[in-house]
């Protein structure tokens, strides 16, 4: 495969990985920053409840997670620097537009669009890091652009804390200022980067089912308790998920151009990578928001102070994502990965069994988010960049659309267990054993995660499958 990159502004790596993480950073930051504004946001739509605020969330990682796929796909088509181009602008505009929304569906709305450019802004971003980055630079490149990823998305509450202090509608409209200077940035500095034998239009009904399976599929989850289980409206939900996913199945196996190619995923450690990838993002996602939620409803902490007593796990991120960097060339990617998702579940068992009533955080709450952090810095990065490093530079910008898809079906999955296992508990006496029940439900997918973690790092033997440029 040739890759048709500017020859001259490749000598500035650095400037442009600084550039193109700036943006993921945002992207990133977005899927967590309403997290502290949900109680804000709550009472200025008369009072709204959990399961409706949740599809703020939830329409935004449902979207994001199908358009991935297709985006990178277009991207190595038509143009990565014009993909990136494109979906900054779109993500700006539609930033600006949920900041205006007069009410919770048109919020909705809006985050859909907001994730659409998400999801075409993303997968051309490390297209063009790695096109960027000299070879024996490229996985030290890709690694810090995930840990920015990580690092924004754990960082969400924090500044969705300070923010909410103003406005809950400034959490978006501080995508405007930054939207624009990453697109002025990028148009001057990034260089244009596309696959030339990429010359097939994704296919967009396997992406359209791939949504209609996780949006079904989420809508059973979140509105299960409120609905009932026996429900018609629930019942129905899971045929559809239970058909939309066997029609994607059929239709990538027929199509020419599928969303996901067969051939990725012979890769060993490419498609364990992607099973770890939803596993862990189960908890990393619903662990956040348990906490927070716990601190706003259960010991009445305001949005600010929520989102700073939230910081001191985003500062484990950067630390440990050098130690796994460092680790990783004397231990396999897998035994990182399982080490941290182990980190992870230890944080929601601990957590589970120390709060009580009364407000304590510096001994029931503070250890368990530095664990948690740990855990995360240790795994995120390395499932991103250990799961494109063996993909070849032109295939990267679909194979890292393919893992943050995966990452986003758990975001989805893991918010839509949260609801479904919280509920809507009214009281300590009732909110103490409903949050424990989400900790433990929480700790439980991240021993999975640990469980299969390790295969992404299998040994190298004869025949093993790969993708060759």
């Amino acid at each position: 495969m040739t890759v048709v990159a500017d020859p001259v502004r490749t000598r500035r790596p650095g400037v442009i990985l600084g550039v193109l993480s700036l943006a993921a950073f945002m992207a990133s930051l977005d899927v967590f920053i309403v997290n502290v504004a949900f109680d804000d946001i709550g009472r200025d739509f008369d009072g709204v409840g959990l399961s409706e605020l949740s599809w703020i969330l939830n329409a935004y990682t449902i979207i994001y997670a199908a358009l991935l796929v297709p985006a990178g796909r277009l991207a190595d088509r038509y143009g990565r620097k014009g993909s990136f181009l494109f979906g900054l602008a779109l993500f700006v505009v539609a930033s600006a537009a949920c900041a205006a929304s007069g009410g919770i569906w048109w919020l909705v709305a809006f985050r859909a669009v907001q994730a659409i450019g998400a999801a075409i802004l993303t997968p051309a971003s490390l297209g063009l890091v790695v096109a960027a980055a000299p070879p024996e630079l490229r996985a030290r490149s890709v690694r810090i652009w995930a840990a920015t990823g990580a690092l924004a998305a754990a960082l969400g509450p924090a500044v969705g804390g300070v923010l909410v202090e103003a406005s809950w509608r400034w959490v978006f409209l501080v995508n405007v200022p930054i939207g624009v200077a990453a697109l002025v940035a990028a148009a001057v500095v990034v260089p244009r980067s596309r696959d030339e034998k990429v010359t097939r239009i994704p296919d967009v009904l396997g992406a359209v089912l791939l949504a209609i399976a996780i949006a079904a599929l989420t809508l059973a989850l979140v509105e299960g308790t409120t609905w009932g289980w026996t429900d018609p409206r629930i019942t129905t939900s899971w045929v559809i998920a239970a058909a939309a996913l066997i029609g994607f199945v059929l239709r990538s196996g027929r199509h020419p151009s599928p969303v996901i190619d067969p051939a990725l995923m012979r890769v060993r450690a490419f498609s364990f990578a992607n099973i770890t990838a939803v596993l862990f993002s189960v908890p990393f996602a619903a662990s956040l928001l348990t906490n927070i939620l716990w601190m706003q409803q259960v010991w009445d902490y305001s949005a600010i102070k929520t989102g700073f007593a939230v910081v001191p796990g985003p500062l484990m991120v950067p630390l440990f994502t050098i130690v796994g960097h460092k680790l990783a060339a004397r231990v396999p990617v897998g035994v990182i990965v399982a080490a941290g998702c182990s980190l992870m579940a230890c944080s929601a068992v601990l957590v589970s069994l120390q709060v009580g009533a009364q407000p304590d955080y510096l001994t029931d709450l503070l250890p368990s988010l530095l664990i948690g952090g740990a855990g995360i810095g240790l795994a995120l990065p390395t499932i991103l960049s250990s799961a494109t490093s063996d993909l070849p530079p032109a295939q990267t910008a679909t194979g890292s659309a393919v893992v943050n898809m995966s990452r986003q079906i758990g975001t989805a999955l893991g918010v839509a267990l949260l609801v479904a296992v919280l509920g809507t508990p009214r009281g300590f006496d009732e909110a103490h054993p409903a949050f424990q029940h989400a900790w433990w439900a929480l700790a439980t997918v991240a021993v999975l995660a640990a469980i299969v973690a390790p295969a992404m790092s299998p040994p190298r033997r004869h025949g093993d499958a790969r993708i060759t440029a």
